[in-house]
C-alpha cells in the first residue's frame, strides 16, 4: 500500500486500482439504492437525524452531486464512503444513486471511510479513536507514523485513543456529547476506579467545567495517598498551576508526563514505550539543527 498523506483528501483516492468487474478509471454509475448495503466497518455509528433531514431536502432540489464510493461485491455494493449522502438520498425517496465502483484492501477501506469522517468533522471522540486503533492494527501503525499520515499531531492522536482506556458508560456519555474530552481527561487523571465513576457522576450532577473538574480530580487522588499512608506534605501539595503544566507537556510530548514537587523545585518524569516513542521524545525535546 502506497505511503500516501491522508489529507489529500477522498478525490484523490477515487482513481486506479480497478479490476475487470469495475467501472474504468473514474466512471461513473448509477445504481439501484436496493443493492447498496452500508459497510460494517463504517467509523461512524450515529448519524444526526436533523442533519440528515436537511441533506435529504438538499438532495430532493440538487440530486446527489457526489457519487458514492463502492466495492462490487457480487450483484450487489458495500459502502466505502459516502454513507451519509447514501442514506439521506434514500430518505429523500430517491430510487438510484451515482457510485464509483473500486476493488480495496481492508486497509484501504479503512483509511478512506476515516478520512471522509475526519475532513468533515463527523465523528464524535470515540468513534475517532475507535477509528484510529482500527488503523493502527489493521495496518501496523504505530501513533507516531498514524499521526504523519492523518495530518495530526502525535499528542492529538495519543490522547485521543487514551479515552478508549474509559469505563464503557463513561465513553458513551463522551460519545453523546454529555462530556467534553476535557471533561474525560480529567476522569482519566483519577486513580481509583470507583472515585472516578464518582467523578463522573458529580460532573454531571453538578455541571463542572473542566478546571472544577481537574482540581476534583487531583483532590480525589490525595486522598487516595492520603489513605494509603503516602501522605503528601502541605508544601509539595500540586498547585491547579502545575497541574495545568502537568497537561501541557502531555499534550505537547504525547506520553505520560508526571510532575513531582512545587512550582518552584521538583522533577519531571517522561514516560516511554518503544525505542522509537523514546527517539520521538528525544527529537522533540532536542534543539533545532542538532
Amino acid at each position: 500500500m502506497s505511503k500516501r498523506a491522508l489529507g489529500k483528501g477522498i478525490d484523490a483516492l477515487l482513481v486506479g486500482g480497478y479490476d475487470e468487474d469495475s467501472p474504468p478509471k473514474g466512471a461513473i454509475a448509477v445504481v439501484p439504492v436496493d443493492r447498496i448495503d452500508a459497510s460494517p466497518e463504517q467509523p461512524r455509528k450515529t448519524f444526526d437525524e436533523e442533519s440528515l433531514r436537511g441533506l435529504a431536502d438538499s438532495i430532493r432540489e440538487q440530486g446527489v452531486l457526489q457519487p458514492i464510493l463502492v466495492e462490487k461485491r457480487g450483484e450487489r455494493y458495500a459502502i466505502v464512503a459516502g454513507e451519509r449522502r447514501f442514506r439521506a438520498a434514500r430518505l429523500a425517496g430517491l430510487a438510484e444513486v451515482p457510485v464509483v465502483a473500486r476493488s480495496l484492501t481492508r486497509e484501504e477501506k479503512l483509511e478512506i471511510s476515516l478520512i471522509e469522517n475526519i475532513q468533515r468533522e463527523d465523528l464524535d471522540p470515540v468513534e475517532e479513536a475507535e477509528a484510529f486503533r482500527s488503523l493502527m492494527s489493521a495496518m501496523g501503525l504505530s501513533q507516531e507514523t498514524l499521526a504523519k499520515r492523518l495530518g495530526k499531531s502525535r499528542s492529538a492522536v495519543a490522547n485521543s485513543l487514551r479515552l478508549l482506556n474509559l469505563d464503557p458508560e463513561i465513553r458513551r456519555s463522551l460519545a453523546s456529547g454529555e462530556l467534553t474530552p476535557g471533561h474525560a481527561r480529567a476522569l482519566l487523571a483519577v486513580q481509583n476506579p470507583a472515585e472516578q465513576q464518582l467523578l463522573f457522576r458529580r460532573i454531571l450532577g453538578k455541571g463542572l467545567s473542566v478546571r472544577e473538574a481537574e482540581a476534583s480530580a487531583e483532590a480525589l487522588n490525595r486522598g487516595a495517598r492520603a489513605k494509603s499512608g503516602k501522605r503528601t506534605p502541605a508544601a509539595t501539595r500540586r498547585s491547579s498551576d502545575l497541574a495545568d503544566i502537568e497537561q501541557r507537556l502531555i499534550d505537547l510530548l504525547g506520553t505520560k508526563v508526571t510532575l513531582k514537587g512545587t512550582l518552584k523545585r521538583g522533577t519531571i518524569e517522561i514516560g516511554y514505550f518503544s525505542k522509537e516513542d523514546l527517539e520521538r521524545i528525544y527529537d522533540l525535546l532536542s534543539p533545532p539543527g542538532r
